[in-house]
């Protein structure tokens, strides 16, 4: 194999198996938590709501990418289903389609044959119920799902930053369009709440988040709050400094996102280095034509 095919057999290895790599973006199809009713489709209708709830997320997916709120029916009569789907406030069209596409995709699996469901991945969450499907839930506050971080604050007047950050979020979110995020000194804060909830009706839902919040978190570095209607997320930075572009419950999967750099640096070094020797290869390969 002379120069000219080493170099061409280089970048196509290269092409295949690093550029992906190197493509960075927030995972927004991690799964955070399922809640599937105990109640299931029975066999004479089973098929007809299988049937159905296909039908209701080929209506969803259609619309997820110019819209990242919308309710749909699937299926006729007694098999109907009743869902939705929303996205995050600030993840592109592009991103809610691909997020919604993968509810589509899992809801099935985590929650088969339910007559009630709800799947909430990092960027988007559904929730459907079968026509004539009754919730027997006793709690008040709808609490679906919760995280702490396991690290403590350990500042004085963090009660004071937290009463100043959570007031300008809700009155944010009231006056805003269902979904704001704030960063109040060294407290980054978010919250958003269901699409056709009125802005008085959200700013509760997000009162009532952050109270749980309070009660179950404690001083936590960081919690999330997933009630029926809203959610809430909020980090303290103990630097004071919030990273730039970054999201509350982005810190609660820190983790994740180290590995990820760690990773991206070891394929950038690796790129570097395969680019230092094709482009050796190439001058190796000139020289050698010049001297013929």
């Amino acid at each position: 194999m002379n120069s000219t095919n080493l170099i061409i057999s280089f970048i196509v290895y290269f092409s295949l198996f690093f550029l992906p790599s190197l493509e960075s973006s927030a995972d927004y199809t991690t799964l955070v938590y399922k809640d599937c009713a105990s109640q299931t489709f029975t066999d004479p209708t089973k098929s007809q709501s299988q049937a159905a709830l296909s039908s209701l997320f080929q209506e969803l997916l259609a619309h997820s990418s110019q819209s990242k709120f919308f309710k749909a029916v699937g299926g006729r009569s007694e098999a109907a289903i009743s869902g939705l789907f929303q996205c995050r406030g600030d993840i592109s069209e592009e991103e809610c389609y691909g997020c919604v596409n993968t509810l589509a995709q899992m809801s099935n699996s985590l929650c088969s044959q339910a007559m009630a469901a709800r799947v909430q991945l990092f960027g988007c969450y559904t929730r459907y119920e079968a026509d004539g499907f009754h919730e027997t839930s006793t709690s008040k506050t709808n609490l679906h799902h919760k995280t702490c971080g396991e690290s403590k604050v350990a500042a004085d007047g963090f009660v004071e930053l937290w009463d100043a950050a959570f007031a300008a979020l809700i009155n944010g979110i009231v006056h805003g369009n269902g979904f704001y995020t704030t960063t109040y000194e060294s407290l980054q804060v978010m919250a958003q709440c269901e699409g056709d909830l009125g802005g008085c009706k959200c700013g509760e839902c997000v009162s009532n988040a952050e109270q749980i919040a309070h009660e179950e978190c404690g001083e936590s570095v960081s919690g999330e709050i997933y009630l029926d209607k809203c959610f809430i997320s909020y980090t303290y930075h103990p630097d004071g400094i919030a990273p730039a572009n970054s999201h509350p419950e982005n810190n609660q999967r820190g983790n994740n996102n180290s590995n990820a750099k760690v990773a991206a640096i070891v394929v950038g070094g690796a790129a570097a280095l395969f680019l230092g020797f094709i482009f050796l290869l190439f001058i190796k390969s000139w020289w050698k034509k010049e001297d013929d």
